[in-house]
């Protein structure tokens, strides 16, 4: 490969991670407190059909944003209520969650818009533009540093530059801050936390909209930033890569990142390489598919490393009498 198909290789990268990486930190908030979230698919799947369709009618994708987010939070308070109130399976009110939004995501857009369950394309004001940085098309001609700042550090829409903004604001407020030692403490001890007279229910909750908020931004970017519009199933499973991405990453921010960049990389050689011929033997397309489906499948049967969740994750906390 020349140098500019590198670039292009790698800008794909990084606009196919970006809602691996916002969906993989969403669940990184919620385990850390002892929630496991395998509704992160059903959240986004809600937020790009809502941020879409708010999108289309009012021609704001900013709207769009809100709307996206607002849907998000709805389901994570439905799987709050589900595993920390009622001390319900958060395993079986995540899958609940996601069937719950595959179908009526469907439901809705067909009697909304009348287009087989899609919304209709999104344009103009309707979607995130990219944004050019400063010096960008100047610098344009520079031997290779102008390209690199050209081709792939600019040029992205602003949720790009948000994702991977959070990625040391993630890392600080969980290692830096109070409120992080608390959260992490709740994964791992919540009786300790409860016996310090912190309320457990309340910082679960948070983590909770935490995952909400940012599974919100990641369905919003996948509908009004990488595509324009909504259509049936958009996420294609990639709640359940950041959900192994999340696993590889150990539940850090800065692995987290290194993880949803390997799982866009081999999405973006997919999409670039329909065929690759190594040495007279064709690998065909379908196989490059599935790859970041089968590395899935690789971490989750353990083959990378162990990687120890946190100790609390999964049970209900009953406060003692």
């Amino acid at each position: 490969m020349d140098f500019l198909t590198v670039l292009q290789v790698l800008d794909s990268t990084v606009r196919l991670a970006t809602p691996l990486l916002l969906a993989c930190l969403a669940g990184l908030f919620s385990e850390r407190a002892g929630i496991f979230d395998i509704g992160l698919e059903g959240k986004m799947l809600a937020a790009a059909f809502m941020s879409a369709a708010i999108a289309a009618v009012s021609g704001s994708v900013w709207l769009g944003l809100l709307a996206g987010i607002g849907a998000s939070l709805l389901l994570s308070a439905i799987h709050g209520l589900a595993s920390i109130t009622f001390r319900g399976n958060q395993l079986i009110s995540g899958v609940a969650i996601n069937f719950l939004a595959a179908g009526l995501t469907v439901v809705v857009a067909q009697d909304w818009f009348q287009q087989g369950g899609r919304t209709p394309s999104l344009i103009g004001g309707g979607r995130f533009a990219p944004i050019d940085l400063p010096l960008a098309k100047s610098l344009q001609d520079v031997p290779v540093l102008g390209p690199i700042y050209h081709d792939l550090i600019s040029g992205h829409t602003i949720l790009v530059y948000l994702a991977i903004a959070l990625v040391p604001l993630s890392w600080w407020a969980l290692f830096r801050t109070r409120f992080g030692l608390r959260l992490r403490a709740v994964g791992e001890n919540p009786a300790a936390v409860d016996t310090a007279g912190v309320s457990v229910i309340g910082l679960r909750y948070a983590a909770v909209a935490i995952c909400g908020v940012l599974c919100g931004i990641a369905g919003a970017y996948l509908a009004t930033a990488l595509q324009a519009g909504f259509v049936k199933d958009m996420t294609a499973g990639r709640g359940y890569i950041a959900l192994a991405a999340l696993i590889f990453a150990k539940w850090r921010p800065w692995y987290a990142l290194s993880a949803t960049l390997l799982f866009g990389f081999l999405q973006a050689i997919a999409l670039r390489y329909q065929n690759i011929d190594l040495g007279g033997i064709v690998v065909p397309v379908q196989f490059m598919d599935a790859l970041p489906y089968i590395l899935t499948v690789v971490i989750l049967a353990g083959f990378v490393g162990k990687a120890i969740p946190p100790r609390a994750g999964g049970e209900p906390y009953v406060k003692e009498r």
